[in-house]
Order: structure tokens, then C-alpha cells, then sequence
């Protein structure tokens, strides 16, 4: 029992190995050949896997672009990270997470069956820093034991089908199709963009149409676009930082030739992104028909932020910046208020920021991509600050957690137990 037991965890850690799970289980119970069954499911696992060799990519360049502009422009603070704070966390909270996270999946798995909401969140890895975070507060509350695990699966179970369900109006609209979810904790941030864009923006003017003129055409190449972009803003963040910086960061390769090679690297891990996420939902969503009709009947796969990039490849970037552009705003408010200053965290404000691009773009074209991207880029600046005292409280004062949904989340619960 205790093999088993572990053996689902580790399918729960794995997010990979957990849609193949899902893509057979729904092949399966369609009855197709095997040679369709083995197919559907490898073709799964190797979407989603390069899309986090994408990710990783990006990760890695965008920690690059993280250490030269903190560097060239003196800033620091607190510096808002999923992964670390929960890497800080799991010493003392590791045990109670992962048995929140499984039986999350659960409760899940029980509520899109039993409620209309029909959603299955498959994003893993924001499913561990959801139970991370609610472990935690959960626990200053003096909740421990088997009641912290209950209780703890049942939020996140909840928030696992409620999250993805307030963005579905939006996001049927970005994706053209019903079918498919956000399943990504910045549910706040997508909301907020697509609300402000339909206020503001101008749906006729797509960040997808800009008029480029012809001696710059090339830029209308996404991946060419996004290495151009990335490599004015390596240079110039670079030429502040220092060649002496720039070389010890890069264990002693050129500064000028460092400075290209990681923004061409960003803009190769993009494109990997986007035929990771391309092929993984053309296999997952026939995949999902059959959970759909057998298990869980109407059941929407709720998927990473990612899979809206190819729906506007402009919009992403354009997101980000404008995102980034108002996380240095913020920054520069707070050091100038005394309160705590937020990093502006490039991997965030690249994926949220981003996504927040494109429903911005939906909802109301470039005017509303630059616009909601930004007004998102105040919230998630914001957030983390409001957020640390709570965490803080426990010893985390170094990190906090970057995406909207953890900063309602934690605020909302840490105000409920206090």
C-alpha cells in the first residue's frame, strides 16, 4: 500500500508523466487501436516535456537578464519566485504538501465529476506551490495533522475547478474553443487584462496586425522579433552592469557575445514553447473526449499559460513588456514610499505578463494587450508585498510567491486563521 502510495505521488510530481497517464486513460476508454493508443500518449508526454525544455530555456536566459539589470541598476529587494519559496518551505512543510497536492487531484477529479464545474487542472507544478502555500498558513493556525491535509486538499481540490472556471469566459474567447482551460494560479492577473482591455482597448487593431515597414519586416518573424527585442535590452542592461559583471556571470565568455547568445537563446526557447504547446493540445484535447464522454462528462483539460501563446505571438511580447514596464514603476514607488521593494521578476512578468498580452489582445487589440498586460504588471508587483508579512511571520522573509492567485489565496486564508 505504501509502494502504491508513493508511486502516485510520484506521478503527481511528474506533470508529464500525469497528462500521458491522463491521454491513455482517455484513448482507452474510446477503444482505439493501439497503434493510435501509443500514439496519442507518447505524442502527450513529448508536447508537454518540450515545452518545459522551452521553459527551461527560457528560465535559464531570462536568470541571466535577472542578474545584469539587478546588477546595472542597483536594485534590490525582495525578489518574488515560486520555486524558491517553496524549495525554502519543503524542509519543514514538504510531507504536508505532498499529501495535500494528491488528494487535491482527488477532490478535483470528484468535483468535475458531481458539480458543473467541469474543469481538470493538469498544471502540476502550480498544484505543488498552491498546496505549499496553503500548508503553510494553515499551519499558524495551529491546524496539523490529518485535519491540515483535509483541509488543505479541499482548497486547493476547490480552487483547482473555481480558478479556472472565472477565467472561462475569457478564455473560450482567446482560444476560439470551449474546450479548453487556463489552468495556471495568475487567474487575478488574466482577468484584470482581458476586463481592462474591453474597457479601453480597440478590438480592430491587433497586436497581430502592427504595419511593419518593409526595411523592418523581418520583424514580423516572431522568433526573429523576440531575439532582436531581447538583445537591445541585454545590451543596454549589460553596458550598465559592466563588462567585469557581465564576464564573471558568464565564467569569463565575451560580454558582447554572452549578451547575444542568452537573448538568442530566449527567443529559441520561445519557439520550442510554442511547438510544445502546439502538439501537446492536438493530442490531449481527442485524448480528453474520451474522459470526457466515459468519466467525467463535458471535463476540460485546464492547461499551463503557455497555450495561449500561439494564439498572438506579438501579444506575448508586447505583454511582457508592458508588464515589466509597470513592475519597474512600482518599484521605484515603493523604494521612494520606504515600504518593501518587489523585484520586478522577469520569468513572472514574461509568462503572466505575456498571457495577460494576448487576453488583452483579444479583448481589445494592441491598445488593450499594452494596456492590460500593465495593469496586471501593478497587481503582481503589488501582491507579493502585501504577501510577505503573512509568510514572513514563518521565517520567509528572503522570497515570496510571484503569481496573483497565491497573493488573494494567502491573504484571504491568512486573514481567515488570524
Amino acid at each position: 500500500m505504501q509502494a502504491f502510495f508513493e508511486f502516485m505521488l510520484g506521478i503527481l510530481k511528474e506533470p508529464a508523466v500525469m497528462v500521458g497517464l491522463i491521454a491513455f486513460v482517455g484513448l482507452s476508454v474510446q477503444r482505439v487501436g493501439i497503434s493510435t493508443l501509443l500514439k496519442g500518449t507518447i505524442k502527450t508526454v513529448l508536447g508537454y516535456l518540450i515545452l518545459g525544455f522551452g521553459a527551461g530555456a527560457l528560465i535559464g536566459a531570462l536568470g541571466n537578464f535577472s542578474a545584469v539589470f539587478t546588477e546595472a541598476f542597483s536594485i534590490t529587494g525582495v525578489v518574488p519566485n515560486n520555486e524558491a519559496i517553496v524549495a525554502i518551505a519543503q524542509k519543514s512543510f514538504g510531507y504536508e504538501m505532498a499529501l495535500i497536492m494528491f488528494f487535491a487531484f482527488i477532490v478535483n477529479i470528484l468535483l468535475a465529476r458531481f458539480t458543473p464545474l467541469k474543469y481538470i487542472f493538469l498544471t502540476g507544478h502550480h498544484t505543488m506551490f498552491m498546496s505549499m502555500l496553503v500548508a503553510v498558513i494553515l499551519s499558524t493556525a495551529n491546524i496539523k495533522g490529518v485535519t491540515l491535509v483535509v483541509l488543505g486538499a479541499v482548497i486547493v481540490g476547490s480552487l483547482m475547478v473555481i480558478m479556472p472556471a472565472i477565467a472561462q469566459p475569457y478564455t473560450k474567447k482567446v482560444m476560439q474553443t470551449d474546450q479548453l482551460a487556463m489552468g495556471h494560479f495568475s487567474t487575478l492577473s488574466y482577468v484584470i487584462s482581458a476586463f481592462v482591455a474591453s474597457k479601453v482597448g480597440n478590438k480592430s487593431q491587433s497586436t497581430e496586425d502592427l504595419n511593419v515597414p518593409k526595411s523592418l519586416m523581418f520583424l514580423r518573424d516572431t522568433p526573429v522579433a523576440i531575439a532582436v527585442t531581447m538583445t537591445v535590452f541585454f545590451l543596454i542592461a549589460s553596458l550598465f552592469a559592466g563588462r567585469t559583471f557581465v564576464e564573471q556571470l558568464s565564467n569569463g565568455q565575451n560580454w558582447i557575445v554572452f549578451t547575444i547568445i542568452q537573448s538568442f537563446i530566449f527567443a529559441g526557447g520561445v519557439y520550442i514553447v510554442l511547438q510544445g504547446v502546439k502538439m501537446f493540445i492536438a493530442e490531449i484535447v481527442p485524448a480528453f473526449k474520451g474522459i470526457s464522454d466515459k468519466l467525467v462528462p463535458n471535463a476540460k483539460p485546464a492547461l499551463d499559460c503557455p497555450m495561449v501563446f500561439p494564439y498572438a505571438p506579438n501579444a506575448v511580447l508586447i505583454g511582457f513588456l508592458s508588464s515589466f514596464a509597470a513592475g519597474i514603476l512600482v518599484m521605484g514607488i515603493q523604494a521612494s514610499m520606504g515600504w518593501t521593494v518587489i523585484v520586478a521578476g522577469v520569468v513572472p512578468h514574461f509568462f503572466v505578463g505575456g498571457a495577460s498580452g494576448v487576453y488583452g489582445n483579444t479583448m481589445g487589440g494592441l491598445r488593450g494587450a499594452i494596456a492590460g498586460a500593465f495593469t496586471q504588471g501593478i497587481v503582481i508587483s503589488i501582491l507579493p508585498m502585501l504577501l510577505l508579512p503573512v509568510l514572513s511571520n514563518l521565517g520567509f522573509q528572503a522570497t515570496t510567491f510571484a503569481d496573483s492567485d497565491f497573493g488573494v489565496v494567502g491573504l484571504l486564508l491568512g486573514w481567515i486563521v488570524s
